[in-house]
Parts: structure tokens; C-alpha cells; sequence
């Protein structure tokens, strides 16, 4: 039989880490693997595990190099048959003082925290073995700007039959126009971050419906979360969840029991269903 696998994205620090961390302390019936765009920071972070004793392998992985996904799927197929659990962790933000253009800011978080995040699902998602969980983190931001949205930006995110591509189309529309600085009369908020996590959060929906059509017997459950205002290398140590606070409705949603037949398609915070 073959050995069950969980891979955590952008796993070297912060809430990543800790989720990581928390597979490794449950522990997870089966091999943890941790992985981050630099390799040097992921074999320092898995050497930390070591030194308390647990145990995660590193695979590098860039959610923004198509190749970088590719290889990881390739060794996660040949090694394992597939993949079990996977926490789609990988993003970035801008502190408010960053010196960066807003333009530079909008292509750098999209690009990583919805189109990279997007582009790992669709690699990987199709290697998924049945009861498998998979774990999006947004953020309450995701909630909370979609009353900056436009009437019609909100009826499009909120309508239950919307696609992949249309989301995709919207995500474009929006980096576009940030970069040509008109995106709030476009009807769109002035934060690249909250929009990259509203994609997050539908692509989760989308996902969910997908799976459920293409794989009904398989019982897959596919799901995004807030980990809530974690104290981080970006957020600085006045926030009032440790990393590892934050780590637990990931690992809440990623531990769903074989037996479990939901929660799937939804937004969590605290472990408790949010409605979208």
C-alpha cells in the first residue's frame, strides 16, 4: 500500500511552518513535506524540526514557475501515487511603508497569492487520492473588501455558477487595471492583497464544485480558512495569534477524518463556517 504524503506550500516560516509543524506533532500517518521557493530556508526549517525531534522532507517548489510545480507532482506521483493532503500556503504581502509602486505591489501578490496558487491546484489537484483534503488559506480580508467591490464585481464572486475562466478574466481585468492606476473607479478595492484572497476563496468554491462532479465516490474535501492576525515576519509581533494559534483550523481542515463528509467548498475561521 502506498505511503500516504502532505505537502504544505511555502512551509520555511511564519504560518506555513507552524502548520507543517502541527502535521509533524499530530502526527500525520505519513511522510510531511516541506517546501519553499529558496532551498537553503527549507533544509534550515527542516533541520529545526529535527532538533525537536520530528521529522518533514524538503522538495523545492515555486508556485510561480510552472516547472517548479511540474517536478513536485512528478516526484509526488513515483514516490507516493499521488497526494493525500494539500495546504496551499505560498503567498506574499506588502507592509503599508513598502516603497514599491502600488503597480509593482498588485503583479507580485496576484502573481503568487491567486494566480500561483491557481496554477499549483490545477497540477495537483488531478493527482489527488481519494479522501483527500485540501486547504486554501485566504483571509478574512476576502470577506471583509467585498464590500468595496462594486454591485456587479460582488454578484459575479457570489454567483454559484461561476467558472475558472471568468474568475481568471476578473483577476486579469483587476492587474491590469492597478496597473494602469483606474482600478477603483473600476468598481475594485484599493488593496491587491484582499483581491488576491477573494480569488483564493472562489477558486476554492469552483474547485470544490469541480471535484465533486468529476469524483462524487472519492469523497475529497476542498476548503479555504482564515488563519486569523498571526504575529509574522510581515504582520510584526503586535498581532495577537502565535503561528502556532494560527495553524489550527489549516490543520483542522487538513486532519478531516476519512469518514468526514464536509465541510467542502467553504470559508472557515476559528474552525466555524463563515458565510461568504
Amino acid at each position: 500500500m502506498l505511503k500516504k504524503v502532505a505537502v504544505v506550500t511555502g512551509a520555511n516560516q511564519g504560518i506555513g511552518f507552524a502548520i507543517l509543524k502541527g502535521l509533524c506533532k499530530h502526527p500525520y500517518p505519513g511522510d510531511v513535506i516541506l517546501t519553499s521557493r529558496n532551498e537553503q530556508a527549507g533544509q534550515i526549517a527542516v533541520d529545526e524540526l529535527k532538533k525537536e525531534g520530528l521529522t518533514a522532507l524538503f522538495h523545492r517548489l515555486d508556485v510561480t514557475d510552472r516547472e517548479s510545480i511540474e517536478k513536485l507532482r512528478d516526484y509526488l506521483v513515483k514516490n507516493y501515487g499521488g497526494l493525500d493532503v494539500l495546504v496551499n500556503n505560498a503567498g506574499t504581502s506588502f507592509k503599508a511603508n513598502a516603497p514599491e509602486p502600488f503597480a509593482v505591489q498588485a503583479e507580485i501578490t496576484m502573481n503568487t497569492n491567486f494566480f500561483g496558487t491557481l496554477q499549483a491546484s490545477k497540477i495537483l489537484l488531478p493527482i489527488l487520492k481519494p479522501e483527500s483534503r485540501v486547504v486554501n488559506i485566504s483571509s478574512i480580508f476576502s470577506k471583509d473588501y467585498m464590500s468595496h467591490c462594486s454591485p456587479e464585481l460582488q454578484a459575479k464572486f457570489h454567483s454559484k455558477t461561476i467558472t475558472e475562466e471568468e474568475l481568471v478574466s476578473l483577476m486579469s481585468s483587476y492587474l491590469e487595471a492597478a496597473k494602469v492606476g483606474d482600478h477603483v473607479a473600476k468598481g475594485w478595492p484599493n488593496m491587491s492583497y484582499a483581491v488576491s484572497k477573494i480569488g483564493v476563496t472562489v477558486m476554492t468554491q469552483i474547485h470544490a464544485r469541480q471535484i465533486s462532479a468529476e469524483r462524487p465516490a472519492d469523497n475529497i474535501l476542498v476548503n479555504c480558512c482564515c488563519p486569523g492576525y498571526v504575529r509574522t515576519s510581515l504582520t510584526g509581533p503586535n498581532a495577537p495569534k502565535s503561528p502556532e494559534e494560527g495553524a489550527e483550523t489549516p490543520l483542522f481542515l487538513a486532519l478531516l477524518p476519512a469518514s468526514s463528509q464536509g465541510p467542502h467548498g467553504e470559508f472557515m475561521s476559528e474552525k466555524k463556517l463563515v458565510e461568504w
